[in-house]
């Protein structure tokens, strides 16, 4: 935002001197203030994004390391960049969102995922997960159909709206979702094998995604569990594996 209005500021002042200091066209002077506008909100833009971007880069590597709560005071500290540029804001709650989500700190996740971006459907399908377990099905159906309509090519999202769809009673809604989903995605064998379990009167397969799936905390903890410790079994065979 401010660096719009700084922008726009630098190329009102160079019109207003090209207008009544040189007695420049009128044509000239707007082209030329277009151009400061553009050069100075590009300048401004690149700063603060490359602040940004290092503090999120940091944040990265702490997340990679478990320093969880290290990585959200990084992220937290150029929140105040949301003023400065479109959208800086909305991203920056997403990432903070997320972390205190897959920590399963949802009363603190909430408020930021309800600020989060748009085009992130994890944190999108994050917060609308939050509005379903508050009982709001209402917000839970808005917030996923904002997701897919900018995201529409996420196989997983498709299935995780169904999925909270039948966990709502809403079965035959989730049906449609997926076949919403199968002409958006083309024809993900997830999508395929969901609707027709739901056809059969069959519970929804989610596992075979993965992390990308149990970082929802839509399964129970024990199966978080067990799928985390078979994860840790997979790489440490993997390493004697390597080592021999």
């Amino acid at each position: 935002m401010y660096n719009i209005l700084t922008a726009a500021g630098a190329a009102l002042a160079v019109l207003l001197i090209l207008l009544f200091g040189f007695k420049l066209a009128w044509w000239g002077s707007i082209l030329i203030s277009l151009g400061v506008f553009a050069a100075v909100f590009v300048l401004f833009s690149r700063i603060t994004m490359k602040k940004v971007m290092a503090a999120i880069e940091t944040a990265g590597k702490d997340l990679q390391a478990q320093r969880f709560e290290k990585a959200i005071r990084e992220l937290k500290e150029v929140l105040h960049y949301g003023k400065w540029q479109v959208y800086v804001g909305p991203q920056i709650n997403s990432q903070i969102g997320m972390i205190y989500y897959m920590k399963r700190d949802f009363s603190n996740a909430f408020p930021h995922l309800e600020k989060s971006f748009f085009k992130n459907w994890v944190a999108m399908a994050m917060l609308a997960i939050c509005y379903m377990k508050r009982q709001k099905k209402d917000k839970m159906i808005d917030t996923f159909d904002k997701a897919v309509q900018w995201n529409s090519k996420e196989p997983l999202l498709w299935n995780i709206y169904a999925y909270c769809l039948v966990e709502t009673g809403e079965p035959t809604k989730a049906r449609e979702i997926l076949e919403k989903g199968l002409k958006k995605a083309s024809d993900n064998a997830s999508l395929l094998e969901n609707l027709e379990n739901l056809k059969q009167g069959k519970k929804m397969k989610m596992r075979s995604f993965g992390d990308m799936w149990f970082q929802f905390h839509l399964e129970s903890i024990s199966a978080i569990q067990k799928h985390q410790m078979a994860s840790m079994g997979g790489r440490m065979q993997h390493r004697r594996t390597v080592r021999k």
